[in-house]
């Protein structure tokens, strides 16, 4: 037999209960008629005090560290980094005679155009493994065969500065819904894979879509330097200012031709040859600007 005495003291988060044990002795004894009867004899008691906590009562005194927190996040993100700078494969020596320029935008004046405006040349990206891709023609994405004559200036871009991600989850950039809108990339190599299967569809045009939109196809696909505004500007300024001359012949044959479509003009024409030249260079560069930076829609590939 079991009396239970509840606590009236107990909260809404605990209670104790009191649990009485009693010890019976169970005979049967006879009566004077001869039949048996049961007797039961009460041996002692005992009681036993239970205590009960709610789980909820512990779990309001857990707490996280703000700063702990943070440490967590900190190492994670440097073990994610980390883990990327393992996975890009070392390179090889940029070598010019073989025509191999690893992870490097390359440039090369262009005929006739660039004896008239120097600035403008046409580029294009490399692979990994130093082979050179450029948007050349209409439908076409030249491979290892860089168009229009050997490399003259080329720049060799840091792959730690892209962003490749396998997954939303995986951007090391500050836009990566916007990142994963555009197209992205696991690789460098998948980059400029991707960008030139687009690339393969596109018309060329000198004055719209070029080998320049090539290249900021893949810069942006990349996310190179932590921006998505790579266009034709900016990937000219980047080889022109930035980059570095192959060798002493490759300043002769940018440069030698100009000056001498210049001197020969000046000296058969006079003077109106140069304003006239300067003119043409100008409105090139407002064409560009204009349809880079105010009408983007021009030369959208």
């Amino acid at each position: 037999m079991k009396n239970n005495k509840t606590n009236k003291n107990s909260s809404s988060s605990s209670s104790s209960s009191y649990y009485y044990s009693y010890s019976l002795s169970f005979s049967f004894s006879s009566t004077s008629s001869g039949s048996l009867s049961p007797t039961f004899t009460l041996l002692g008691r005992s009681h036993i005090f239970l205590s009960y906590h709610h789980p909820l009562q512990h779990m309001q005194h857990i707490r996280f560290p703000v700063m702990e927190l943070k440490e967590a996040y900190d190492i994670e993100h440097m073990r994610s980094t980390q883990s990327i700078d393992h996975e890009l494969w070392p390179l090889d020596e940029i070598d010019p005679k073989k025509a191999k320029f690893p992870c490097c935008l390359v440039w090369t004046p262009l005929p006739i155009v660039s004896w008239l405006a120097p600035f403008i040349g046409h580029v294009g990206i490399c692979r990994e493994d130093g082979a050179i891709l450029d948007f050349s023609g209409s439908n076409f994405v030249n491979a290892d065969d860089f168009a229009f004559g050997a490399v003259a200036r080329y720049l060799q871009l840091d792959r730690t500065q892209c962003c490749f991600a396998t997954n939303l989850g995986g951007h090391t950039c500050k836009s990566g819904y916007k990142h994963a809108e555009f197209g992205t990339a696991i690789t460098w190599d998948d980059a400029l894979r991707s960008s030139s299967r687009y690339f393969e569809h596109k018309t060329y045009n000198l004055f719209t879509c070029n080998c320049h939109s090539f290249v900021a196809n893949c810069l942006n696909r990349i996310f190179y330097g932590g921006s998505m505004s790579w266009n034709m500007i900016n990937v000219a300024g980047l080889v022109l200012l930035k980059g570095q001359w192959v060798d002493a012949m490759s300043v002769v044959r940018s440069f030698l031709p100009f000056l001498l479509v210049l001197s020969l003009g000046v000296f058969m024409v006079g003077w109106p040859f140069l304003v006239a030249l300067l003119s043409f260079s100008l409105l090139l560069l407002v064409w560009f600007l204009l349809g880079n930076y105010c009408f983007k829609t021009l030369l959208e590939c």
